[in-house]
C-alpha cells in the first residue's frame, strides 16, 4: 500500500513522476497486474493510479485525498489531447433531494479541487503501452462553477418532478445525468411523473467531454474549443 501524501507539493511531486510511463510500467512498478482489457476491469486505469498515488478515500463520500481535499480524475485523451469521453463524477440523488442545495452537494464537494492526470488512451493502443501524462491542479473559476451549478440545478429540479425520464445526455451544458449500472436489472427507487415512487435505472453525474476538454485548453493552450 502506498502512503497517503502528506501534502500537495508531495503528491505533484508523485504525479510528475509518473508522467511518460506507460501504464505497464506503472503497474510493474506496483506489482499488479494488467488486465487483458477493460471489459471486466472499467476502472482500473483510475483504481491504478489512486493506489500508486496513495488515495486513501475508496468509495467514501469525500474527496480521494481527503487531508488534502483533492479529488484525482483520470482523463482519457487522443494524441491532439482531446478527451476521450466524458467523466463520472459521483451517484445522483433521486429521491429526498426536495431542497437540496448546490453548495451541499456530493457534485459540489467533489469538484472544488480536482487533479486531472491526462492518458493517452486511444482505443488502437494496447493497455499496457497507454501512456500518463502531466497532472495539473483545477479549481473551478466563478464562471465554471455557475455553469456546474446551473446544469445540476436543472437536473435536480427534473429529478425532483418525476421528470427523470426526460432528461437525455444533451441536457445541461457542462454536466449531464446518464444511466450508471452494471446491468439493467440494477434498479433503485426513483420520482414518477404524477409523483409516485418508481423503479429506474442508477443514475450518475459526468462532466462532458466538451467542458473538460475547455479545461485541457486552459492548461495547455490546446487548439481545443470553449465549453
Amino acid at each position: 500500500m502506498f502512503t497517503p501524501p502528506a501534502s500537495l507539493e508531495e503528491l505533484l511531486a508523485r504525479c510528475q513522476a509518473l508522467a511518460g510511463l506507460t501504464l505497464g510500467q506503472i503497474a510493474a512498478q506496483a506489482q499488479l497486474q494488467v488486465p487483458a482489457n477493460l471489459k471486466k476491469d472499467k476502472g482500473w486505469v483510475g483504481q491504478l493510479l489512486e493506489h500508486v498515488l496513495g488515495a486513501s478515500a475508496g468509495s467514501k463520500a469525500e474527496p480521494d485525498f481527503p487531508q488534502l481535499g483533492v479529488e484525482l480524475k483520470t482523463l482519457p485523451i487522443d494524441r491532439n489531447g482531446k478527451p476521450l469521453e466524458s467523466t463520472y463524477v459521483c451517484v445522483a440523488p433521486l429521491t429526498g433531494v426536495a431542497g437540496q442545495q448546490w453548495h451541499e452537494s456530493w457534485v459540489c464537494q467533489k469538484l472544488q479541487k480536482v487533479l486531472w492526470l491526462p492518458v493517452l488512451a486511444e482505443r488502437q493502443i494496447p493497455l499496457p503501452d497507454r501512456m500518463a501524462g502531466s497532472a495539473f491542479l483545477w479549481q473551478p473559476d466563478p464562471r465554471q462553477q455557475q455553469a456546474l451549478q446551473q446544469d445540476w440545478e436543472e437536473l435536480m429540479e427534473l429529478i425532483s418532478l418525476g421528470g427523470i425520464h426526460n432528461i437525455k445526455g444533451a441536457t445541461g451544458k457542462v454536466l449531464q445525468l446518464r444511466p450508471k449500472a452494471a446491468n439493467s436489472k440494477a434498479l433503485t427507487d426513483a420520482i414518477g411523473a404524477d409523483g409516485e415512487p418508481i423503479r429506474t435505472l442508477p443514475r450518475g453525474f459526468y462532466l462532458k467531454a466538451s467542458f473538460t476538454a475547455s479545461l485541457l485548453q486552459q492548461q495547455f493552450a490546446l487548439p481545443l474549443s470553449e465549453f
